[in-house]
């Protein structure tokens, strides 16, 4: 599933390509895609100007003129697509100004569009009790402490993908951020150190800034606009080397089952 880095940036692209363009047309293929009226929502987006392209955790949010958002969740193997001729897997087609179009494309047809009043997107994300947003200057270490220290239970690494604790993180990069704090990924929170807790705090910012300046992690379908493979998954550390060598300390990588997830750490020098 595409992560924060990966949705981060689509969403730039997005921006980039979109912003002050015109829908002329919504063409919907597949309506069980759409999770609201399907005549409403072609409805309400004909001739809508995208004014901006915004995210709150997995989210990708067009923010129209008439002061209604299409919310996006890509799930799996959603795509947003500017180039290229629309194929079976291709739901929804939208027509811009400009003589461009948008095609929303999803093999598995797990991801959503769902319109919502632009004044009620807090609500909502409220409703979805979404966490903190970790790349956001106000999340200081401070804060990931506070965090933290509510937690009297739980593991590290399915904490750091609960979407309620932080917003954005997925299995991919909740690995690498184990790993580089050097803390097993089974490891009980109340066990953390001051140290460990700092770590974690910097692998957090470090590991997702530079995926996003990469345009993230292409480990299975995940493309960006333009059809091309992010570059992020030539550092992954972990991710998807069982059995190979750490690039650390040479111990031969382990996989466990964790929180229903695959994941991958080192048994040499993550305690």
């Amino acid at each position: 599933m595409p992560e924060l880095p990966e949705v981060e940036t689509i969403r730039c692209q997005l921006e980039a390509s979109l912003k002050n363009k015109k829908i002329l047309e919504a063409k919907i293929l597949t309506p069980r895609i759409i999770r609201s009226s399907v005549k409403e929502f072609a409805r309400r987006l004909k001739c809508a100007k995208i004014l901006s392209v915004g995210r709150r955790a997995k989210l990708l949010l067009l923010n129209f003129s008439n002061d209604w958002t299409l919310l996006t969740h890509l799930k799996m193997t959603g795509q947003y697509l500017i180039s290229g001729k629309p194929d079976k897997h291709v739901h929804i087609i939208f027509k811009l100004s400009g003589k461009k179009q948008l095609l929303f494309r999803d093999v598995r047809k797990f991801g959503f569009l769902k319109l919502i009043k632009t004044s009620e997107l807090n609500n909502y994300f409220t409703k979805e009790k979404y966490g903190p947003e970790p790349l956001e200057k106000n999340f200081t270490l401070a804060k990931f402490t506070e965090l933290l220290d509510n937690k009297t239970s739980g593991r590290i690494k399915p904490l750091l993908i609960d979407q309620k604790f932080l917003a954005g993180v997925g299995n991919i990069y909740a690995q690498e951020i184990c790993f580089y704090a050097g803390v097993d990924p089974r490891r009980q929170i109340k066990t953390l150190n001051k140290k460990e807790i700092k770590k974690l705090f910097s692998g957090l910012k470090k590991i997702l800034t530079s995926a996003v300046k990469l345009r993230g992690t292409s480990a299975d379908d995940y493309l960006d606009i333009h059809g091309h493979r992010g570059s992020y998954a030539q550092r992954l550390k972990v991710y998807r080397r069982k059995g190979k060598k750490c690039l650390r300390c040479g111990t031969a990588l382990k996989e466990i089952r964790l929180g229903g997830r695959g994941t991958t750490y080192c048994p040499g020098c993550q305690k």
